[in-house]
């Protein structure tokens, strides 16, 4: 009785470990052809990565199927087309820009577009002059076109919402980096750079505004000026305030860039009579009108726009740059002061023939 007893013990013993053995080696195969389904490597190209774009016009199966195919491996795709088909991809193609890295497994990749994770594209605003300047790049770099983006904010009735008017909407438009998809509307731009123009505007900058007696739209406005006027920094709080004494004597601010800009044509080096009669209807001349011109005449930088807000107290109302071409300017309160700074200027200029 004992040995049976013993015997059963023992063939028990063995029956549990090969069940275990059994278990592993099944848990084995399932990881291992896990592995080899979803998770192994499973990109085509040598390069460090790949990007798909999808557009919103062809966010459909056929042309997805091809782009996919032309990126991974046999395997991959088949996987690819089962996953898509099982959780309905195909009714809900995300459009869009995917970068994909080298040897990304078909899970992420399928994760990524399944789920709309897109990579964002860079859009780096420096100053932009024209609205037509800023639908070129921003066209350049999303989905939508120059002519699109051009279109929208050339319209009244699109930009109204965002509360500027044709003169004013690149008041809007604060230079920096910013991340935004590519797929994004006209309207999904405007909408971004009002948000972040809100932002951009804290209750310091507001309250800095106030002090002196000006406008959000204002303040950018003469910022442009300074903006074009010197890219000197240290000297623009002190230019700031030449036109804000200006503006509070009632005197026309008589800023060069702004002919330049009624005129059309920023490669000017030296502003004459002859601009300034030519644009006498222009409500950009600020020798014939007196007060700020309808709107900004570039997109000006941040560090423009903290001058205007952080302008120095002084009675200067003259400035004109330094004989030297150093980039400097000399500052004057009086006209004599300043006839006598122009004329060392246009010397400086006759002797180059500068003209």
């Amino acid at each position: 009785m004992v040995q049976k007893k013993s015997r059963k013990k023992t063939t028990k013993k063995r029956s549990s470990k090969t069940s275990i053995i059994l278990l592993a080696l099944l848990a084995f195969v399932s990881a291992a052809f896990f592995y080899v389904l979803f998770l192994r490597p499973a990109t085509s190209f040598n390069a460090e990565q790949a990007t798909l774009y999808i557009p919103t016009k062809k966010a459909n199966k056929s042309f997805v199927k091809d782009l996919v195919r032309k990126h991974i491996k046999p395997v991959g795709f088949t996987t690819f087309m089962a996953m898509s088909e099982w959780t309905g991809y195909w009714k809900a193609i995300k459009p869009g820009k995917y970068v994909i890295e080298k040897n990304a497994s078909i899970f992420t990749i399928f994760r990524n577009l399944n789920g709309g994770r897109q990579t964002p594209v860079e859009l780096t605003i420096n100053k932009f002059r024209t609205k037509r300047e800023l639908a070129k790049y921003v066209g350049s770099k999303l989905e939508c076109t120059e002519l699109d983006v051009y279109r929208f904010i050339s319209n009244n009735d699109s930009i109204q919402p965002f509360g500027v008017k044709q003169e004013t909407l690149m008041t809007l438009i604060i230079p920096n980096t910013y991340e935004i998809y590519w797929n994004s509307s006209p309207s999904d731009f405007m909408k971004r750079m009002t948000k972040e123009s809100n932002n951009f505007w804290t209750d310091s900058r507001i309250d800095n505004a106030k002090l002196l007696g000006l406008s959000k739209e204002e303040v950018i406005t003469i910022a442009s000026i300074v903006e074009e006027e010197t890219n000197n920094n240290e000297e623009k709080p002190t230019m700031a305030s030449v036109y804000i004494n200006r503006l509070k004597q009632g005197m026309p601010l008589g800023a060069d860039p702004t002919i330049k800009f009624a005129v059309g044509d920023f490669s000017i080096r030296r502003v004459t009579f002859g601009h300034i009669s030519s644009t006498a209807n222009s409500p950009y001349n600020t020798y014939r009108n007196k007060g700020l011109p309808p709107g900004p005449i570039c997109t000006p930088s941040i560090a423009s726009i903290d001058a205007v807000l952080k302008a120095k107290k002084t009675d200067y109302l003259y400035f004109c740059a330094k004989a030297d071409f150093s980039g400097s300017h000399s500052f004057a309160s009086t006209a004599e002061e300043h006839f006598e700074n122009a004329r060392k200027w246009r010397r400086a200029l006759d002797s180059l023939r500068i003209h």
